[in-house]
């Protein structure tokens, strides 16, 4: 009778720890595997030296003069005080390679990184923590010196965060909005159409303001339409981007949102508009309420800072939940920006940085990046072939501008400012944003005093990010990820990111931000006079009140609750939130 072919002989599989795992050699793994036949032989062996010797007095002489010997064995051969070296069996380590941005692997853990996705019993997530040495030694070293010097730094407290003041997230709305929605939410007749341009962080304020604006006219909303941006060529829909059922059903008692127009709407000609600068809620009904309710849909466009940030306190609160519930990322797209939040975590807290180093960045503010003649002249010479570009203040020079605060820190200005804030040198460091002008050598300054540094590409596992490859917006929700996710959060320069994060921050219970005192610190560091340890203590007092602590967004007028949650958005026990 024929053998079954569940009877076939099966593979079996050995768990080995990440860590050891290019130690170990094919043959080694193969002696793992020992037939059933030898253990039979091995067994009958120790069978026959034990049968020989029970009745023996000599027994226990022969066995305690085996555990001595064994013992002496250990004492000579292995050094029991030393912890394990990440290579084991090897007389030398690997040669190592380093990437410009502060990442080293070993080559032969390259090659592991590779077969990752095809050994069952190894994530990839353990071959990457393995792989990626984030405790590796930067261009200078870390000595036994400088380490020590890094727990004391640690010790000060940079990793410390702010009193958040018992502020917790309470969006409880008022009854007579209540009483409204069940009205709006069942509008049959009116739809608004809109759409949204710019960078993913300026198309999520935009979102933002056309939910609001929806709920202002009783309208259903449209799924909005991302216009396609001249600069970067992302063709993203807000599927791609967003999760748009999550969307739906968060705001399912607030605005009715649909993937489309009805039929009964699709030959109606849309009332057209584009509201000026901070329009109020009253403006926007008298302007089109009427001919919306007799025609059925709007389409609005370039709605970027068109709605007044002084709304009513429901509406205001309807632009937190918006914001911070409702526009969840796109599964594909959480789900590697959580990842490689945990990579960066994985050795402990990390500091992300927002770098505002690109080359249309420094054409549009004016500013000048610091790099060489060379690069300054590239600057200038693009800003006289685009004037449109530079954004206000036209008349200011160079040096004026960067004095009064309007231009990105450089990497040497970074870096000064992390130092004297007490970052140590330790510090795995996460950076966002696009490649700088320069390139990477253009980071050089700050690799060279905080060694592990990494952007999205260097904690990626190979193909990861080929699904997102030249989407633009996709790249910067997962650098949105990492950053939220972090314990400390610095942006160089001012921007639509950086203000959606210090909001985003503040509502999960004011997690440090970094507001770099752009005005007030840099005099200090044109003065090469001043001692290094004078030149900490007034970095750190400038920035005392600058480091994410609840700020009331009603003690300015014009201040966006997305970004200053309290007191709309957020309460805590000392204030009565009822409605």
């Amino acid at each position: 009778m024929a053998k079954s072919k569940n009877n076939a002989k099966k593979l079996s599989y050995i768990s080995v720890p990440s860590q050891i795992i290019n130690s170990i050699s094919s043959s080694s793994l193969e002696s793992l595997l020992e037939s059933p036949k030898k253990s039979a032989r091995s067994s009958k062996f120790f069978i026959f030296i034990f049968t020989k010797f029970r009745s023996s007095r000599r027994l226990l002489f022969f066995f305690t003069l085996f555990v001595l010997g064994f013992l002496s064995m250990l004492k000579l051969g292995f050094n029991m005080d030393i912890p394990f070296s990440p290579y084991p069996c090897a007389t030398m380590q690997p040669d190592l390679s380093k990437s410009e941005l502060g990442v080293v692997v070993a080559s032969s853990q390259k090659d592991e990184i590779l077969k990752a996705s095809s050994v069952p019993h190894l994530q990839k997530d353990e071959v990457l923590v393995s792989s990626l040495q984030l405790q590796a030694k930067g261009p200078s070293g870390v000595g036994k010196e400088d380490q020590e010097k890094d727990e004391d730094v640690e010790k000060s407290g940079f990793w410390k965060q702010p009193d958040g003041l018992g502020y917790k997230p309470c969006l409880d709305f008022s009854r007579d909005y209540r009483r409204a929605s069940e009205g709006v939410v069942n509008n049959r007749r009116k739809y608004l159409m809109v759409v949204v341009s710019g960078g993913m962080n300026q198309q999520k304020n935009q979102i933002v303001d056309a939910v609001v604006i929806a709920r202002i006219l009783g309208a259903a909303l449209v799924v909005p339409i991302l216009q396609v941006n001249v600069i970067w060529g992302d063709e993203s829909e807000f599927g791609d981007i967003f999760d748009l059922e999550h969307f739906k059903s968060v705001l399912a008692n607030d605005v009715r949102v649909v993937s489309a127009l009805p039929s009964t709407h699709l030959m109606t000609k849309p009332v057209e508009g584009s509201p000026p600068l901070h329009v109020t809620p009253s403006w926007i009904r008298s302007r089109y309420l009427r001919r919306f309710t007799r025609e059925g849909v709007l389409l609005l466009r370039g709605l970027d800072s068109r709605l007044t940030k002084d709304l009513p306190s429901d509406l205001q609160k309807l632009r937190c939940k918006v914001a911070f519930s409702a526009l969840k990322f796109a599964k594909p797209v959480q789900e590697l920006g959580n990842k490689f939040a945990d990579r960066m975590k994985s050795k402990g807290p990390y500091l992300a940085l927002h770098l505002r180093m690109e080359k249309d960045v420094w054409v549009r503010t004016g500013c000048l990046p610091g790099l060489s003649p060379e690069f300054d002249e590239i600057v200038k010479n693009e800003r006289i072939q685009r004037p449109e570009l530079l954004t206000g203040r036209s008349n200011m020079t160079y040096h004026e501008r960067k004095l009064a605060g309007l231009c990105p820190l450089n990497a040497v200005d970074v870096t000064r400012l992390l130092k004297g804030l007490g970052a140590p040198k330790s510090a795995r460091i996460y950076w966002a944003g696009g490649q700088p002008l320069g390139g990477k050598e253009a980071l050089n300054p700050l690799i060279h005093e905080f060694p592990h540094l990494y952007n999205k590409e260097d904690l990626a596992l190979p193909g990861e990010l080929e699904p997102f490859a030249n989407k633009a917006s996709l790249m910067a929700a997962i650098d949105y990820i990492v950053s939220e996710k972090s314990d400390v959060f610095m942006p160089s320069h001012g921007g639509n990111m950086g203000h959606a994060i210090q909001g985003h921050r503040a509502y999960a219970g004011h997690k440090k931000y970094i507001t770099p005192n752009k005005r007030q610190m840099l005099p200090y560091f044109l003065n090469s006079s001043l001692p290094e340890a004078e030149f900490n203590r007034v970095i750190k007092e400038l920035h005392q009140n600058s480091i994410g602590q609840p700020e009331l967004r009603t003690s300015r007028v014009g201040r966006d609750v997305t970004k200053y949650p309290v007191p709309e958005c957020m309460c805590n026990d000392s204030h009565d939130h009822s409605q």
